[in-house]
Parts: C-alpha cells; sequence; structure tokens
C-alpha cells in the first residue's frame, strides 16, 4: 500500500522481495521507496511549516514501513506481536497527527 508496489512486481525477481526492497530503504531511503501520490500534498510547497510537515511525515512513513518489514519477516518466531504492531501505530498516528487520539 505505501510503496504501490506488489509482491509479484516483475522488480522483485531472482531472490528479491518487496520485504527486502523495504528493508533495505530504511531509514535513509524511505521517501525514494514511497508511492508518490502519498506524498503530493507534502512535496507541494517548500514553506517552513511545509518543510516540518515533510519530516513528520517521513519519521512516520519511516514508522510505518519498518512496522511492516517486522511483521513481514520469514520467521513466524521473528514477526512482531499484533498487541505491538496496533500500539505502534496508534503513536505513529497520534505522533503524526500531533495529538492522541
Amino acid at each position: 500500500i505505501f510503496t504501490g508496489r506488489r509482491p509479484i512486481d516483475a522488480v522483485f525477481n531472482e531472490g528479491h522481495s518487496l520485504h527486502e526492497f523495504a528493508k533495505t530503504a530504511l531509514p535513509e531511503k524511505v521517501m525514494e521507496i514511497v508511492d508518490p501520490s502519498l506524498l503530493m500534498e507534502v512535496m507541494t510547497n517548500n514553506s517552513m511549516i511545509q518543510e516540518d510537515k515533510r519530516v513528520k511525515t517521513e519519521e512516520c512513513l519511516n514508522a510505518i514501513i519498518r512496522t511492516g518489514v517486522l511483521c513481514s519477516m520469514e520467521s513466524p518466531f521473528e514477526r512482531m506481536d499484533m498487541r505491538d504492531v496496533v500500539a505502534k501505530l496508534c503513536h505513529t498516528r497520534e505522533t503524526f497527527l500531533g495529538r492522541r487520539v
């Protein structure tokens, strides 16, 4: 959803996977792998407010992609517990919105 890619895309061949694609982008290149349509509003204006929004958006996307990577580990024992996933995603939402929901 966040990358705009599917596990069956042609890019993922010869042992490459969506999981590895996301994992290798963290944390410095996360904005490069995110679907550009998610970033349209953030990238339209270079004002100081927009820069703050861009930084907050990048932090949020890093947390979401990292959570997705941890949920898709090959071994079930390495995957995040669903309670922790919900807590992490709720915290990310609250941080992004700047309030407790």
